[in-house]
């Protein structure tokens, strides 16, 4: 029998506790995007982190949060609840001194698995007093029958090595699931994407990044330059003229700043274009969401939500 350790351990958590933040940091690489504001992370992303004696596939989700009404939020909680199917160990990730009704709501989801759930307490460095921390543990310990507590801080590692540790010894003893130096299965057109969206989600006033997505129509790799044309697609004429700002200043910003990181990402020149288009309630339309790439597809031997689109 081998002596390594594989498998899938979810993020799960309400929107905003820094799932993705956490991700970035264990895997060591920016794969999923972040900002300060809910819902920022709207598909299934895996990224893989390889040890010397373990490998984890990391699911990170999108915050479980309050149903909506529209079928994005569907969507973003359908995602969400899946992973539950398939994975071997939860994360449960919670803000310190902090639970609401969506992180009670998260812990209503998690009387669904039958698994190793982990109570990874997150932001623990905004707590100047650390004597008020012990007690709040104490009682969200007591919500369930958690392997182990974890206190940490995903900005900064913190504590984030003992997290790890305490989620290989749950992973089952097997070979490898993927190649030792994969460490996503998002391909590079995605991850593009998802750049771009950020940049805006971060530039744009609080409402608008709900009501828009980014969609690459053309990557084209020709030698040392890759060459990116994205679609920002936007549901209202209004909500154009605040995308594209005074004399295209925004778009030119948001097309620097992802231009920048896509360069580090690719390690190579890029060169991008973007347009902004409007496709009425498309965050209300199946299949529209579809055509834009919010589905689920299967990989592997288990049915795995890919990002690629």
């Amino acid at each position: 029998m081998t002596d390594t350790h594989a498998g899938y351990a979810a993020l799960l958590g309400r929107p905003n506790v820094g799932k993705s933040t956490l991700l970035n940091r264990l895997i060591g690489q920016k794969i999923s995007i972040t900002a300060p504001k809910p819902q920022t992370t709207r598909h299934v992303i895996l990224g893989i982190q390889t040890l010397s004696e373990a490998q984890i596939v990391y699911v990170d989700t999108p915050g479980l949060h309050r149903q909506g009404r529209r079928a994005m939020n569907r969507y973003l909680n359908r995602s969400a609840a899946s992973v539950l199917g398939y994975v071997d160990v939860v994360v449960f990730l919670i803000e310190a001194l902090r639970w609401t009704e969506e992180d009670e709501d998260v812990l209503q989801r998690l009387t669904e698995f039958a698994g190793p759930v982990v109570l990874a307490v997150n932001k623990v460095d905004r707590i100047a007093d650390k004597q008020r921390l012990l007690p709040f543990l104490q009682e969200i310990a007591g919500k369930r029958s958690f392997v182990e507590v974890v206190p940490m801080a995903a900005i900064n590692g913190d504590n984030v090595a003992a997290l790890e540790q305490a989620i290989v010894g749950l992973l089952p003893q097997q070979e490898f699931l993927f190649p030792p130096d994969q460490i996503t299965t998002s391909s590079e057109r995605f991850l593009a994407a998802e750049l771009i969206r950020e940049k805006l989600t971060r530039l744009l006033r609080e409402e608008l990044p709900y009501a828009l997505t980014v969609e690459i129509e053309h990557f084209v790799e020709e030698g040392r330059l890759t060459r990116i044309y994205a679609v920002i697609w936007v549901e209202r004429a209004s909500q154009k003229g605040i995308v594209i700002g005074d004399k295209g200043a925004t778009l030119r910003e948001v097309g620097r700043q992802a231009r920048q990181d896509l360069e580090r990402l690719l390690d190579r020149k890029v060169y991008l274009e973007t347009w902004v288009k409007v496709r009425e309630g498309w965050s209300d339309d199946e299949r529209a969401l579809q055509s834009l790439g919010y589905a689920e597809a299967g990989i592997g031997n288990r049915p795995l939500p890919t990002a690629d689109h």
